[in-house]
């Protein structure tokens, strides 16, 4: 390599992916507890399904948003990807919660 030519290695280490991974899925895992609590506190336990069942089907949609987003978009971080998965994993607590029976 020439001196002061950039370095771009082409494969991350095992750590940096990890963090990158780690820092990819936050917004799900933080979305997915807060409002997996927040229903139990709001709707009390008389909801249809467990609370590590409802944490865990928003956390698998909320990174599958977050993937979308960063699909469409090609890059991560995107407010519109932020706030169609405030929607969407709202929506899913909502039914999750038996918004339709209520």
């Amino acid at each position: 390599m020439a001196p002061g030519a950039p370095f771009f290695p082409l494969f991350m280490s095992l750590i940096a992916l990890t963090d990158h991974l780690a820092n990819f899925v936050a917004p799900a895992l933080f979305l997915a507890v807060v409002l997996g609590l927040g229903g139990r506190l709001i709707m009390g336990k008389g909801a249809a399904l467990a609370l590590w069942k409802q944490m865990a089907i928003n956390f698998i949609v909320a990174v599958a948003v977050l993937a979308g987003g960063l699909a469409y978009f090609g890059r991560d971080g995107m407010m519109a990807t932020y706030a169609a998965l405030v929607l969407v994993c709202g929506t899913l607590q909502w039914l999750l919660g038996g918004g339709l029976r209520r």
